[in-house]
Parts: C-alpha cells; structure tokens; sequence
C-alpha cells in the first residue's frame, strides 16, 4: 500500500512538472504570436493561472504536484532511488537531482505564494522580487561579484541542460516499448536543449547587472525572454524554445506514465 502511494506520488509529481512546462511554451508561443503580453517561464505560468476561472484550484493542484515531484526528487538524491551508485557519475546525477528537487521547491513555493496573497498583477510582482533581492544582495560588501557568481550559476544550469540534452539516454528509466521509446527521446532532447537555451538570456541580464551594480537589469525568466523577443530575429530564437518547453512538458507526462519507480528499501524494506 505505501510502496503504491509512493508511486503514485512520483507519478503525480511528473505530471504537475509537465503541466506547468505545457503552460508555459503554450503561453510563450502565443507571447511570439501577439495572442500574449509577454513569455513566460514556469513561474509566470503559475502566475498566469492565477488569473484564469477557478485559478486558486488551478494553484493548489499545481503547487501539491510540485511538492510530490520534489518529495521524489529527495528519494533520488539522498536515497539513490534509481540505483546510481556511488561512482562519479552516480554522484554528479544524485548532486543534479537534489539542486532539481530544490529548484522545484521554490516553484511550488511561489504556487502557494500566490494562492495566499494574491497579488493584483503577479507577473509584475515576479519580476519585481528579482529586483528587491538583487538590491539586497548588492547592498552586501562584494554584492556585485556575488551577483556576477548568481548569473554564472545560472548560465552554468543552462549549460548543464545542453549537455544533457546531447548526452543523456532519456529511455533509460522507461518502461515502455523499444517503438515508443525511440518515439519519445526526441521531446526529451528537445526539452533539455530549450530549456538550456532560455537559461542564458537570464544568465546574461544578472551578470551584467552585477557588473554595472544595477538591480534593475534584475528580472524574471519570462522578462528575460521578451527581451530576446525584442532584438532582431529574437522571434526565431523564442519559438524554438516554446516548442521545447512544450517538449519537455509532453516528456514528463510520458515519464508519470512509464518511468520506472523504485523506492529505496531504506524508505520502503522489501
């Protein structure tokens, strides 16, 4: 019984990350249509939904899924749930799964953020909460390299997408046919590969920010992607990335579907 809730659980989180990823190239693509005011990251999708009919509900679900995929994500890093190893390889993935797992956690945090508070425009508010912690942040003694660091790290995710995108065997974890498995590979590396691409525009606006100790160059995801909308041809960079956001949306339901969980036996002995 608890080794099925458990699943259930990881397979829910798989579904709430790819709801939110759906969303958000959903939302982009039609940012690049003119249906939209502007892309969107996972974040301004969240904040976007706040705004639709029934958007407390459409919180709730998506900040509870959330919170699932980052109590799978735990299981991975800290219990080797997918039997890593303790090699380097094994402890680069489980070191990736545990910064994922945190990553998410603040997702679903801003999900309930927005349940409770209820901003008047939470997409304005998204961005302006980048601003504030970049100005206290420079308010430190070195805060501009500290925040030049930030916007390295970030480049260093996007990277780390782009890699994994190239490299990674995306049908390892599935138990699925070998035809359907060779079917799906393709969102994977297509999701990877966007979501490593949107990375480096935000990347680049906080180290410059940090450069010229300006907090105001300190913006969301999705501001960071208009202003790659704005510049000429930013078009044909930003419908590749909403395509693959759709991608990896479209990846992780077919991963709450088929991927393989295996709880760890020290959570759940056999």
């Amino acid at each position: 019984m608890a080794r099925d809730a458990l699943e259930w659980t990881a397979r829910i989180g798989y579904g709430a990350r790819g709801f939110v990823y759906l969303s958000a190239g959903v939302l982009t693509l039609l940012a690049v249509l003119d249906r939209m005011d502007g892309a969107a990251g996972a974040r301004e999708a969240l904040a976007w939904l706040s705004q639709q009919p029934f958007g407390r509900a459409w919180l709730f679900l998506a900040g509870s899924g959330l919170l699932a995929f980052v109590l799978w994500r735990g299981l991975q890093s800290i219990f080797d749930a997918d039997h890593e190893g303790a090699g380097w390889d094994g402890v680069n993935t489980r070191l990736s799964q545990a910064f994922s797992g945190l990553g998410y956690a603040f997702l679903a945090a801003s999900a309930f953020r927005l349940l409770w508070l209820k901003p008047a425009d939470p997409m304005a508010e998204q961005a302006m909460s980048g601003r504030e912690r970049a100005e206290q942040l420079l308010s430190l003694p070195l805060g501009n390299w500290l925040l030049v660091g930030i916007g390295l790290c970030i480049a260093g995710v996007g990277v780390a997408n782009i890699v994994k995108a190239w490299r990674d065997d995306f049908t390892e974890y599935l138990a699925c046919s070998a035809d359907l498995c060779r079917r799906v590979s393709p969102l994977a590396r297509a999701g990877y590969m966007a979501r490593g691409l949107a990375w480096l525009p935000l990347a680049a606006l906080v180290v410059l920010a940090g450069v010229k100790s300006r907090p105001a160059d300190v913006t969301s995801f999705g501001a960071a992607l208009d202003a790659v909308e704005r510049q000429p041809a930013g078009a044909w960079f930003l419908i590749p990335a909403a395509l693959g956001f759709i991608a990896f949306g479209l990846f992780s339901f077919v991963e709450g579907r088929f991927r393989r969980i295996r709880p760890p036996p020290e959570v759940l002995p056999s």
